[in-house]
């Protein structure tokens, strides 16, 4: 492929030579991963409507039962799967392009091909949505897409698994970063667990309780093998680039990446502790857990290390905010997770809405808000234009940070609640739902919050596309930097 970087001498003029090339990659990337953007979010708004649906139905039941589409048993499973394959992957597949075009010193090849996997990805997300919402679903979490909405998005993801290949076989010569081992896994470890898990449940279902196994094996680890290494890829990335200066240490990011690919794949067993399962899957399940402290320690070592000196940043850079706020949320999560491993612990927090304050913190606090982070700094580059206004971006930030905070809090302690009640024979069932409906309400608050941020974020979205505004010659900040001697972009 001949470009305009191609025709320069690197030696002559490196700073212009590289700004160049950049250019040239963010103008052949901007249409795909703008439309992976755009169709993301009008996801994540249509997931949050029923989000909060479902939410406030949990404490007044009769809400709307009278229409069959937006019964709870329908509007719950389409929420989860509008936001695992409407908004998580869509976002992470076009920060993931953007990084791999960066990162491998190439323009994007084929982008034909992208727009195609994009049209297959939304037409097989919108189809399994409205047959979910029709009644025509599997009763499996996460996989309720019927058969004819499937293939659909297998197809889609055999354009981004080709294209991928293109890309990384033509890099640039040199290093390759730590962010392309995870953006490389994550794309190869998505289609493997999606297939089996089709083998094994769908197409060929297995007998008895070692579906139990397969599900919860499929549910962790498409959050620990296909969104944590995205969202880790985009931080780091996200904080060197922002601060300007090199990782603390690659080999220990190294370190952090094999013992992630090691111990997480035997991930999502412990969940089934007391179950009909063998007690070596259920020991080996705990022992992975616990070791996940490995990969965890090295990511925190390494990003507190590259940040030390330079917190100040958080005042005034955007996506360094989201995507701190991200990182610090994937060692909570990791850290909560491996102690959920511990029997003496899951006894009490299985089956409560502990558990779903955990995803929560995982799929949310750490991988949606590092998907902002990400996105205020990749958009501004392939549409041209800065970010209109630095209230908004704040007002997004803080009813995000705030809206999750308070729902995993209120989930937490009434998942604790719940689950000191059913541990105690002196207390029935129905008593310990009912303890922990004031917590519900404040779950169902808290989305409030977080659909407002949503909505803020698409609107400002919007604006950007629309390059509304006065044009801006330096970055959309919170503030200045606090010494005229410091750089920080968004």
């Amino acid at each position: 492929m001949t470009t305009l970087a191609a025709s320069f001498n690197p030696k002559s003029d490196p700073e212009l030579y590289d700004k160049t090339q950049r250019a040239e990659i963010d103008a052949s990337a901007r249409l795909p991963v703008l439309l992976f953007f755009g169709t993301a979010i009008f996801w994540l708004l249509a997931g949050s409507l029923l989000a909060l649906l479902a939410s406030f139905k949990m404490n007044i039941p009769w809400l709307l039962d009278n229409e069959a589409w937006l019964t709870f048993g329908r509007v719950r499973p389409a929420h989860l799967n509008t936001v695992i394959y409407g908004w998580a992957s869509p976002a992470g597949i076009g920060v993931g392009l953007w990084l791999m075009a960066r990162l491998c010193r190439v323009p994007v090849m084929h982008p034909k091909i992208l727009i195609a996997s994009i049209v297959f990805w939304n037409l097989g997300v919108l189809v399994g949505t409205l047959a979910i919402l029709a009644g025509d679903s599997r009763s499996i979490e996460w996989l309720e897409f019927p058969g004819y909405a499937t293939p659909i998005l297998f197809l889609a993801y055999a354009f981004l698994a080709i294209w991928g290949v293109i890309m990384f076989r033509y890099r640039k010569p040199g290093h390759v970063y730590v962010s392309q081992w995870y953006l490389l896994a994550a794309f190869f470890w998505f289609p493997w667990l999606y297939a089996t898990v089709q083998m094994l449940l769908i197409w060929q279902p297995i007998q008895g309780s070692a579906q139990g196994a397969v599900t919860w094996w499929f549910g962790h680890n498409v959050l620990g093998l296909w969104f944590t290494p995205i969202g880790l890829a985009s931080a780091y990335y996200m904080i060197p680039k922002v601060i300007g200066r090199p990782i603390h240490s690659y080999y220990l990011s190294i370190l952090g990446f094999w013992a992630l690919a090691l111990f997480y794949s035997w991930n999502g067993m412990h969940h089934l502790i007391g179950g009909p399962f063998p007690a070596w899957m259920i020991s080996a399940s705990v022992v992975a857990s616990i070791m996940m402290f490995v990969p965890v320690i090295a990511v925190a070592i390494n990003h507190h290390s590259t940040m030390k000196g330079h917190f100040g940043a958080l005042k005034w850079s955007p996506t360094l905010r989201f995507t701190v706020f991200g990182a610090v949320s994937y060692t909570l999560v990791s850290f909560q997770g491996s102690l959920m491993a511990i029997p003496s612990l899951n006894t009490l927090t299985h089956f409560t809405h502990y558990t779903i304050g955990h995803s929560h913190l995982g799929l949310y606090s750490f991988f949606t808000m590092t998907m902002f982070g990400a996105m205020y700094y990749i958009v501004p580059r392939l549409v041209g234009w800065e970010w209109p206004s630095a209230s908004m971006i704040r007002w997004h930030f803080w009813l995000a940070a705030i809206g999750i905070f308070i729902m995993v809090v209120a989930l937490t302690i009434g998942g604790v609640i719940q689950g000191f009640a059913l541990y105690n024979p002196n207390v029935n069932f129905m008593e310990s739902l009912h303890r922990a409906n004031p917590y519900l309400w404040v779950r169902g608050f808290s989305g409030l919050l977080l659909t407002a941020a949503h909505v803020v974020f698409a609107v400002h979205f919007t604006k950007l596309l629309l390059r509304s505004g006065a044009a801006r010659q330096e970055p959309t900040l919170f503030a200045r930097p606090a010494s005229s001697g410091e750089t920080v972009t968004t």
